[in-house]
């Protein structure tokens, strides 16, 4: 009887002692408590309580953790805009005691100073701005929850703001303009294209008429300087200037007959091709530069008697 006795009881001793001890993981502590009042903080490896006397209240990690706040607000433009504010935190190792007593939803705490500090900041913001700042919202933040939160336990590691999203029709309004200021310059590129094609296309057509002219003086000078020798060597064998002229045309007609009967392609020219053309031609000419020298004459001596007037 006495056996029966013992085996419960023994049983219920060992259970005792092995409630006794517990574990901690690495970054984390256990808050323990004895009759309901605060006894002591265990950090992490193989811990001793009394059983019966102290119990685990609690257990906190002392990791860092991100806590994700949406907030919907309205910049300085009148555009509402929605941004996405990421906090990142840890519990103080030295202050795990005001971090699990004093505060009872950390994160509800935590979010309302990220609310009150945006809502604060960004209404002093034009849209464009608040894009441009963010990093400036984000440094508002951080100052603001490390002042309020350090008394509490909590260390506010960095504050990011990671997503700006403005009101569906304005996005589509800021694509438009984006868009219409690149066709803008788009526009602008071409045209500066354009006129530069222009101006280099005028200036080779200006080059190619002014190598053309000089192309065509150096021929006629070289025409002139062959007439005047062949003139010379005429009138070394007994042929006066006239002669030798008439002989130079009637020469050049019939070359000319013959460059244009050589050219398969050429279209039908009319040419008269009796001997006498070139001595008609020659008188012509003669004739032509007479006239156009009395002309000329008869206008000089009509402006000299209007001065002696």
């Amino acid at each position: 009887m006495e056996q029966f006795i013992f085996i419960p009881i023994v049983f219920f001793g060992l259970i005792i002692l092995i409630s006794a001890f517990f574990i901690v993981k690495q970054q984390t502590a256990v808050i323990i408590e004895r009759f309901g009042k605060f006894h002591s903080i265990r950090q992490s490896g193989l811990q001793l309580k009394i059983p019966l006397v102290d119990r685990i209240s609690g257990r906190l990690s002392l990791k860092i953790q991100q806590l994700d706040v949406i907030i919907e607000t309205k910049t300085l433009d009148d555009v509402f805009v929605r941004l996405k504010v990421s906090v990142q935190y840890k519990v103080i190792k030295d202050k795990v005691y005001d971090a699990f007593y004093k505060l009872d939803y950390p994160h509800d705490q935590i979010t309302s100073y990220v609310f009150d500090v945006v809502r604060a900041e960004v209404p002093k913001m034009k849209l464009d701005d608040v894009f441009v700042k963010k990093d400036d919202i984000a440094l508002a933040v951080k100052a603001e929850l490390n002042d309020a939160m350090s008394g509490y336990g909590f260390d506010i590691i960095k504050t990011l703001v990671t997503d700006i999203d403005p009101d569906a029709q304005v996005k589509q309004a800021m694509n438009r303009i984006n868009a219409s200021e690149r066709e803008k310059i788009a526009a602008q590129f071409e045209g500066d294209a354009a006129r530069i094609l222009i101006v280099e296309k005028a200036k080779a057509e200006a080059e190619s008429k002014r190598l053309q002219g000089q192309g065509i003086a150096d021929q006629r000078r070289e025409i002139a300087r062959g007439l005047e020798e062949s003139v010379e060597v005429l009138n070394k064998v007994g042929i006066n200037s006239q002669e030798a002229s008439a002989l130079i045309v009637v020469t050049q007609h019939y070359d000319t007959l013959q460059a244009i009967g050589g050219e398969t392609n050429s279209n039908l020219i009319l040419l008269p091709n009796s001997p006498q053309a070139g001595s008609n031609m020659l008188n012509d000419m003669v004739a032509s530069f007479t006239a156009s020298n009395q002309i000329g004459e008869a206008m000089k001596s009509s402006n000299n008697k209007k001065k002696d007037e």
